[in-house]
């Protein structure tokens, strides 16, 4: 009995010394410092912001269907009379919902690049305006940033102001994506559309376009800055027909994102990405970031680089219901000149050398 006793003390002595030395072990691991803590908000917050434009439309779609053969066909069946009855929303303001635009995870994102708003002159409350957004890079990261979430201040540092951000028309017809890009205040990349804003919803609206579009994202790659704005004239034309001011932006660091596998002109396969983006509305560009675990691992994110968007001087103009060519290419030809005034005045205080330049095809 005795030799029972001290068996089990020993084996109670001994649990008491193995539980005393993984606590000591688990004491003596360092914990995560509050900046490995942000680090890891940051990398969450880019994750969910790539995630939902890359998929969360073609998931939705995918799961939609599914459900049709399933025993909650009813729900995609209501969904889809929903968009038809909700069809043309998108094209007249959307559903903007101020508190998405305030998310803390906003906050996160921008910190992550870090992202910054850089304000040159005022942007009077009693006019609309055209905001051209410069360059497209890969996923307008700063156009996003900036005029859509209120994380870099936009609203404090033009009050009054509400800005709005185009994107391609074809995302609204995606379910739940529509829903989405109308809650943070996106809208199609239509004359209906923007046409709307500068004449239904009074004044005080920026509406942003990143006038290059899909065809830019084809040139973007670090150290080259290559605009695809000399035959791209629409945006000032509805400047005119609705008097909205037009104001240069340039977003510094937009190309450094992402690497990008680019094809020389006259390649079969820039001729594939060509004919590829004139099907669907956008190009099929083959490119690279970092990795979830490590930022030397090759994967989908963004590389942390930081961005600075310049909000350039307004151009006045007058408003003229049908403007004729001449007209358009004048006003045309002055936006660029102030595009390049802005580019030039700020280049070396963003990154970029004295003996860059701005191309502009």
């Amino acid at each position: 009995m005795k030799t029972i006793i001290a068996a089990c003390s020993q084996n109670l002595s001994g649990s008491r010394a193995s539980i005393q030395t993984a606590l000591r072990t688990l004491l003596a691991v360092p914990w995560p410092s509050q900046r490995d803590i942000g680090s890891a908000l940051q990398l969450l917050a880019v994750l969910q912001w790539v995630l939902s434009f890359l998929l969360l439309g073609i998931v939705s779609l995918l799961l939609l269907i599914y459900l049709l053969f399933t025993s909650l066909w009813l729900i995609p069946v209501l969904y889809v009379a929903w968009i038809i009855f909700d069809w043309d929303t998108p094209e007249k303001g959307g559903r903007r919902l101020s508190c998405l635009r305030r998310w803390t995870v906003w906050k996160h994102f921008r910190d992550y690049f870090p992202v910054k708003l850089v304000k040159t002159h005022d942007l009077s409350p009693r006019h609309n305006y055209i905001i051209g957004s410069h360059p497209h890079g890969i996923l307008c990261v700063g156009a996003f940033c900036n005029f859509i979430t209120g994380s870099t201040g936009f609203e404090e540092l033009f009050p009054g102001i509400r800005s709005f951000l185009t994107t391609l028309a074809g995302n609204f017809r995606l379910p739940l994506f529509r829903e989405y890009l109308m809650s943070g205040g996106l809208f199609p990349v239509t004359r209906r559309a923007i046409g709307y804003l500068l004449s239904q919803k009074g004044i005080g609206n920026a509406v942003a376009i990143v006038i290059g579009g899909a065809a830019e994202s084809l040139s973007c790659r670090p150290g080259v800055t290559t605009l695809i704005l000399k035959n791209r004239k629409g945006f000032v034309r509805m400047a005119l027909r609705h008097g909205a001011f037009l104001v240069p932006s340039f977003s510094f660091g937009e190309n450094d994102l992402f690497r990008q596998v680019v094809f020389e002109e006259g390649s079969w396969m820039r001729s594939i990405q060509r004919r590829f983006q004139k099907m669907m509305g956008f190009a099929p560009c083959l490119f690279y970031g970092r990795g979830l675990t490590s930022c030397r691992s090759r994967g989908f994110l963004p590389y942390a680089r930081p961005i600075t968007t310049v909000v350039g001087e307004p151009l006045a103009v007058p408003k003229v219901e049908n403007p004729s060519r001449e007209l358009v290419d004048r006003y045309h030809e002055l936006y660029i000149r102030a595009l390049l005034k802005l580019f030039n005045e700020n280049k070396t205080k963003y990154g970029l050398s004295e003996s860059d330049e701005l191309h502009i095809l």
